[in-house]
């Protein structure tokens, strides 16, 4: 009975928070809120959600200048976020990767080139057969500059292309790191029919298109 009581209490808050959404599942207050930098001198972290992160995770394993990518969520109201909550599609948080890096070795503005050339940058909520706000895509900004080199290369991308870039755009606030199965995922897991058949031909195609920022 309690157990039921429980379940039902943390339904409703997870139901208040979804309807606190706009319909682009931005939360409401996301946007007036002040982004925070967790960034130190030589070493630095940007945060990513474009679909499911044991894709993305490997994208970014990948890259020069990048030390360290952990998978986890962001972008939501709700504390401490676990990966069933998550999948409730209630919590507003997306499904993101941590990526740690040297900016004398790579760059933000690389980071974001990266992020919009290996995906489907109109796909909203999702990326490939991954469908729901879980796996929209967004970008996380820690200071002006950033968002600044964010709104131009969306710009630009849409003037070029004559399209509707379908990332979100928030300032970064908190991280949470996603359970331990996940981290990794797709190095150990190399025979799991999803990162066979979806994980895979997204990293080739990515990594067609940045060979000369890939690792040897």
């Amino acid at each position: 009975m309690k157990k039921g009581i429980i379940y039902i209490i943390c339904f409703l808050s997870l139901l208040f928070s979804y309807t606190s959404c706009s319909q682009n599942n931005k939360p409401s207050n996301q946007l007036k809120l002040e982004p925070i930098s967790v960034n130190k001198e030589k070493v630095h972290k940007a945060y990513f959600a474009s679909g499911c992160f044991w894709c993305v995770e490997a994208i970014y394993e990948s890259i020069i200048g990048v030390n360290n990518v952990v998978s986890g969520y962001s972008g939501g109201e709700f504390s401490n976020p676990t990966y069933q909550l998550v999948n409730t599609k209630l919590t507003g948080h997306a499904e993101t990767i941590e990526v740690t890096y040297d900016p004398e070795k790579i760059t933000f503005s690389n980071l974001v080139d990266v992020y919009f050339g290996s995906q489907n940058i109109e796909q909203i909520n999702g990326q490939g057969p991954d469908r729901g706000p879980q796996y929209r895509s967004i970008i996380f900004y820690q200071n002006k500059e950033q968002k600044n080199i964010i709104d131009k290369k969306i710009l630009e991308l849409e003037f070029k292309l004559n399209i509707k870039v379908a990332a979100e755009v928030y300032p970064f606030r908190k991280f949470w790191i996603a359970e331990t199965y996940h981290q990794d995922f797709k190095k150990n897991n190399t025979n799991h029919p999803y990162i066979i058949n979806v994980s895979n031909p997204r990293f080739e195609n990515f990594k067609y298109k940045f060979e000369d920022i890939i690792k040897n």
